[in-house]
């Protein structure tokens, strides 16, 4: 992103101090974490930053957590009104089939019954239907060939790096009965790294938060009074009632598969600050894959984002020493203006790391002389300028937009009229005899 600087401004006041970032040693490093996974990742949910990272950009298997492009084309299909949830849906033999096919995670789909399309993303979010992951796709696209086009457009619109995706559901192809989406082979794999599952958490968390509403429910009771009563039971090993019960957790979404291992992308909320956990093919000391890893190792990298991190506030504060928020303004009838923003900024950063940051303020470059000075007249409520907040060189982010500063518009807070010429010629002639003082 492009960024528009001031060549010459009265007030650039700068804070910037020499501190060492731990992301460089997290991302690419040792840590303090005992993370044994494939790959991992902790990522803080509003800005992208990445907290932690290992082997983040290897493409790995996914398994189930493939659900969750499914749920974001499902919901992006909401929104448009291209569907609706109280549309019916009419099983197709595939979806039947596979909806009923022994080992396979279902919620089981009766042969030309129809369901909602509430009811199949249900199914899918909290009980890992595959079967109703397949009925959906072909809800949004007419087949499970055009989804999977669909998916793969939709990853590299978002910013992936590492993907391929081949089917709705996130089974092995080799799995689906030889019924595999057409365009893609019987060997085929669902793969992606894990900041890129990151990066969809974080884009299916921010422009779909319903979401979190299915996703946090332990349990649910699929058509409810009907002869085809069942409990569905959340997979998350984190929500309340669940063996790995973590505070705040509200999502997202597991994968278990003999290719991808017992992979987990888990999201928790604290206090308004929520993070985004991905592992990718969990370890047990023994280097086996180890479905109760995958939670215990989320439980540890979220523990590491909320411990470690504190949330600093970032307002005017930071580039005066005065703290009276003014600004000179010399050719004005008052010769300073009041300046505020509208809200502050909060960051969450380590210790060392939020010594580092930059503060300065920017005056927009029409708003200021040819010195450089602020110019009256001025109204009150006029933008006059930008505080940006850079984090520091070392921060890494999911995306590479979020790499720029943070910027927060500056207002004045008061008006200021202009000096008539007489006023102004006096101060002139004012400055000039003191100078020769």
């Amino acid at each position: 992103m492009n960024k528009k600087t001031v060549k010459q401004s009265l007030s650039i006041l700068l804070i910037s101090f020499m501190a060492v970032t731990p992301f460089q040693q997290t991302a690419h490093g040792k840590s303090t974490l005992d993370i044994q996974a494939d790959a991992a990742i902790l990522v803080e949910a509003d800005t992208g930053k990445i907290v932690y990272s290992e082997n983040e950009d290897k493409p790995l298997g996914i398994a189930s957590m493939t659900k969750m492009m499914t749920e974001y084309l499902v919901l992006e299909a909401i929104d448009t009104g291209k569907i609706k949830w109280d549309q019916t849906y009419k099983v197709s033999d595939k979806v039947y089939q596979l909806a009923n096919a022994p080992g396979l995670s279902n919620v089981p789909l009766r042969a030309d019954e129809e369901y909602t399309v509430r009811e199949l993303y249900d199914a899918m979010v909290i009980k890992s239907g595959n079967g109703a992951a397949i009925a959906l796709s072909e809800v949004v696209a007419g087949s499970e060939g055009e989804f999977v086009k669909m998916m793969n457009a939709k990853a590299k619109e978002l910013g992936f790096e590492h993907y391929h995706f081949v089917n709705s559901s996130g089974l092995s192809n080799y799995d689906m009965l030889g019924m595999y989406p057409k365009g893609t082979r019987e060997d085929d794999e669902n793969m992606v790294s894990a900041e890129d599952m990151a990066t969809l958490a974080y884009y299916l968390i921010h422009d779909f938060p319903e979401v979190l509403e299915t996703s946090s429910l332990s349990s649910k009771v699929f058509r409810p009074g009907t002869s085809e009563e069942l409990v569905m039971k959340n997979t998350n090993g984190l929500l309340k009632g669940k063996s790995y019960y973590y505070k705040g957790a509200d999502g997202l979404k597991t994968g278990t598969t003999p290719f991808a291992g017992s992979t987990f992308t888990g999201t928790a909320e604290r206090n308004g600050v929520r993070y985004i956990s991905v592992i990718l093919d969990a370890k047990d000391e023994t280097g086996q894959p180890s479905s109760a890893e995958r939670f215990i190792q989320s439980r540890e990298l979220l523990d590491y984002g909320f411990k470690e991190f504190k949330s600093v506030t970032f307002n005017l504060d930071n580039i005066e020493t005065k703290k009276d928020h003014t600004l000179p303004v010399p050719n004005g009838k008052d010769q300073t203006v009041s300046i505020k923003i509208d809200n502050p900024i909060s960051l969450r950063l380590s210790d060392e790391e939020k010594d580092k940051v930059k503060t300065a303020l920017e005056l927009d470059d029409m708003k200021v002389d040819e010195d450089g000075s602020l110019e009256a007249p001025i109204e009150k409520g006029e933008k006059i300028g930008q505080l940006v907040i850079e984090p520091g060189e070392d921060a890494e982010y999911i995306f590479d937009q979020k790499k720029a500063p943070y910027r927060l518009d500056v207002y004045a807070a008061e008006s200021v009229k202009k000096a008539s010429w007489f006023v102004r010629s006096a101060r002139s002639i004012q400055d000039f005899f003191g100078n020769l003082l």
